[in-house]
């Protein structure tokens, strides 16, 4: 999808989440520095979508800010409307595999189809009770990919599924019941990637909201006190119609400045 721009957005792929929040971030460190600010920098990651490399391999590597004392806070950008964010959920990914035997499908007794086999788990999965959270709210699972089989003739020997479970809270309870139910149909999680839930704090004077996605925070641990906020809206995220408000790119852009400021008052630089 190419870039456009009208007289209210800018429209293309990552233009809210999250190359947005990039140069609203960029022009905040223009006029920080026009203004003689000092105590600050700027980190900028790839793999957030994947498996976060960018934030793993900056997270080995501290930052030295205003004389070898690290950073004191972090300021994540990502799309909230430009409102600091409460919370994010986690996320649990499993990709799932079922064996199975083949067979002629005029005969399919005589086999024992991966997919069927798949296909109830998934049923057993989307019947558990999930955990809530007064903040974050409900766990969701979404199965976001199922594949199988070799010919619509033949009895499937394998299957596979990706399933993308959004977390609350501490999940050792709930993998043990995910597990409990694919192990009854003998199903195995082949990969499983996780990112904790995180709470954040308020500040006064800047809105609030409750975002439902996972970010690189729980990934760098040692880059300060995290905060949440970004312009353009998630719903609009990862689709054609992605766009970011130039409304909100300029207020982003005061936002990330005065978010500084007001964390370097209060840390004492």
């Amino acid at each position: 999808m190419p870039a456009r721009e009208d007289g209210e957005h800018l429209w293309g792929r990552g233009a809210c989440d999250t190359k947005g929040a990039i140069a609203a971030m960029v022009k905040a460190v223009e006029a920080l520095l026009a203004a003689g600010g000092t105590g600050f920098g700027l980190l900028l990651v790839v793999g957030e979508e994947t498996d976060s490399a960018g934030a793993t391999a900056a997270d080995r590597q501290p930052p030295e800010i205003a004389g070898g004392s690290g950073a004191r806070y972090l300021i994540d950008g990502e799309p909230t409307e430009n409102r600091l964010a409460l919370g994010s959920k986690g996320a649990l990914y499993l990709e799932l595999r079922a064996a199975g035997r083949t067979a002629h499908s005029a005969y399919a007794e005589l086999g024992d189809s991966a997919i069927e086999r798949l296909l109830r788990a998934l049923a057993r999965l989307a019947a558990l009770p999930l955990p809530a959270d007064p903040t974050l709210g409900e766990t969701t699972v979404n199965v976001g990919t199922i594949a199988g089989g070799r010919a619509a003739n033949v009895v499937p020997d394998a299957a596979r599924a990706e399933v993308m479970i959004r977390t609350v809270g501490d999940t050792a309870e709930l993998k043990a019941a995910i597990r409990a139910a694919l192990d009854a149909e003998g199903v195995r999680v082949a990969a499983e990637r996780e990112v904790p839930a995180v709470r954040l704090r308020a500040l006064d004077g800047f809105a609030t909201t409750v975002v439902r996605y996972t970010t690189d925070i729980p990934r760098l641990t040692h880059w300060g006190e995290p905060f949440l906020l970004g312009p353009g809206s998630i719903h609009l995220a990862h689709t054609a119609e992605e766009r970011v408000p130039k409304r909100e790119l300029a207020a982003a852009v005061g936002l990330y400045r005065d978010l500084v400021q007001r964390l370097q008052q209060q840390g004492g630089r």
